[in-house]
């Protein structure tokens, strides 16, 4: 059987070590990204909908159930097998009929006619995209005037430059010197260089105004060394999951970086901060941007 791609890897299986545990109890965070990005897209009855980048249909499954019968949603990505399980979905809901599937990258949607959507959604898509300015001009095209941008990115390269801890917001003190030869697994560019690192929350404002919008509207929330509850404390789960689908799971990580006792001596650490109840800190900034097409 053909695998998959990457991208519909780590969003069906490796962003939750493929537990359905896991997947439950992060079900509700990003059920509230889902909310808060449609409740600003003012999406209203019989609106065409294009949500790019649309993994598992998060957010497109969540704008179906907003345009009403008469609505119609576009479902794009650049992963054919995401597309292929949304496809699935809609098919099994008896809304495929409402549907449209799309494969195309955010800074290029061509198959997407000029002023032919009411409302472009994106969560976590553009830390991805090298060419960030390009996208926003695609959904300025897209859309039809009075037509309405809604976005959630992490502005990762805030993270970056704070204190860090180690693996979940865990005290890696012990084991320093080991952890930080793991982490550098996941620093294969340099910030200005990465596309997850190399902007902040004042660029997105740059862009989406140069792009020709207008009515610009950004939230902005920074956490620094929040206590965080953990997904599980499983250790042998959460080394099987990846930060991002771009990154390996951090059993493959610790496979890259060490030698076999070092890893044990790492494994051995986790298993027991996690049994022993130690808390997760995190640090992170994110935003919400809303726009309007005029």
């Amino acid at each position: 059987m053909r695998q998959q791609d990457r991208w519909a890897q780590w969003v069906l299986r490796r962003r939750d070590g493929d537990n359905a545990d896991v997947r439950a109890r992060v079900a509700p965070l990003i059920g509230a990204y889902r909310d808060r990005v449609l409740d600003r897209a003012a999406i209203t009855a019989g609106d065409v909908v294009l949500d790019v980048g649309t993994g598992d249909g998060l957010i497109g499954f969540g704008a179906l159930n907003r345009v009403g019968p008469t609505g119609r949603v576009i479902f794009s990505d650049i992963s054919e097998d995401l597309l292929t399980e949304c496809w699935r979905r809609a098919t099994a809901d008896g809304r495929v009929d409402q549907c449209r599937f799309v494969l195309a990258s955010a800074d290029d949607l061509r198959d997407v006619p000029g002023r032919s959507v009411d409302v472009v959604t994106t969560r976590s898509v553009l830390i991805y995209v090298r060419r960030k300015a390009a996208a926003f001009t695609e959904f300025f095209r897209v859309l039809r005037p009075g037509g309405r941008l809604s976005i959630f990115e992490p502005i990762n390269g805030f993270a970056a430059t704070e204190t860090r801890r180690g693996l979940f917001g865990l005290d890696m003190a012990p084991i320093e010197d080991l952890m930080q030869r793991l982490l550098k697994v996941y620093e294969p560019l340099p910030p200005t260089e990465d596309p997850m690192l190399n902007f902040d929350e004042r660029d997105l404002l740059r862009m989406v105004r140069d792009a020709g919008f207008t009515g610009i509207e950004l939230d902005y929330r920074a956490e620094i060394e929040v206590r965080a509850p953990l997904t599980t404390r499983d250790w042998d789960v959460l080394k099987k999951t990846a930060p991002n689908p771009l990154a390996p799971t951090y059993e493959e990580a610790l496979a890259l970086a060490l030698n076999p006792a070092e890893r044990e001596q790492v494994e051995s650490y986790l298993r027991a901060a996690l049994a022993a109840g130690a808390a997760g800190h995190r640090t992170m900034a994110t935003a919400y941007l809303r726009a309007t097409r005029p």
